[in-house]
């Protein structure tokens, strides 16, 4: 990591599925720093298949792990033009009988952590610089199974339009992508799951990781474009 004319994004979240995809997209023409956390063969078989790419472990649930995290990739790189939170977890839960030690892992990794790394990369992000969060269709409809990683998303969506608003004068964007139903091939759903998901959506198809990935590098170089979600699922209850 040695070219300081390329630009440097920081892609949380990026050793497989939508992650990883965004890494591959991105180091086209940037150098990418990515996180994980237990995915280790994965991140470090990417790390190998990128040139350029830097995988560091990165425990999100730790408040102090933003600024640890932003002061690692500044040291590798001397720079940061765009940063993309995309890590997330989702854990299954019971909506009358909440347990406040998994709401909290859920709202850190998925909000906290996001809206503080932003915070911190905004000091250095220069004008022309970019933001995007990596949501979910499921902060719009929230599923009764999973009802708090649904609020920590909706959260992220109001961190990225309050963020957009700071942020814009100073010439940096922040937008986000709200994924529906992704492949994933490390994590497959059960069939009925997709059969029903399906079901409610106009292309009748899931999205792939690839096609969150291109909407990554839209949200990251449209100029002009600043406070937007954009749904990737395909018509989801359209």
């Amino acid at each position: 990591m040695t070219d300081n004319s390329l630009p440097t994004a920081l892609v949380t979240g990026g050793a497989r599925g939508i992650g990883a995809a965004i890494v591959r997209d991105l180091a086209r023409d940037h150098r990418v720093v990515f996180t994980y956390v237990s995915a280790e063969a994965a991140a470090l078989a990417l790390q190998a298949a990128v040139p350029g790419s830097l995988a560091l472990r990165c425990d999100l649930t730790a408040p102090e792990a933003p600024a640890r995290l932003l002061a690692q990739v500044l040291d590798a790189t001397g720079r940061l033009d765009l940063l993309v939170n995309a890590a997330g977890m989702v854990e299954a839960e019971d909506a009358l009988a909440l347990a406040p030690a998994a709401m909290a892992r859920q709202m850190q990794v998925n909000a906290l952590a996001p809206a503080a790394l932003i915070s911190a990369a905004a000091r250095h992000l220069p004008e022309g610089g970019a933001v995007v969060n990596i949501t979910s269709i499921n902060a719009t409809f929230p599923p009764a199974g999973a009802v708090t990683y649904a609020a920590s998303k909706a959260a992220l969506e109001s961190y990225t339009r309050g963020f957009a608003k700071a942020l814009g004068p100073r010439g940096i964007r922040v937008n986000a992508v709200s994924p529906g139903a992704v492949e994933r091939d490390h994590a497959p759903r059960p069939p009925e799951l997709v059969g029903a998901f399906l079901a409610e959506t106009a292309l009748a198809e899931l999205a792939t990781p690839g096609d969150i990935a291109q909407a990554t590098r839209y949200l990251a170089t449209a100029p002009g474009v600043t406070g937007v979600i954009l749904p990737v699922s395909g018509g989801f209850r359209l």
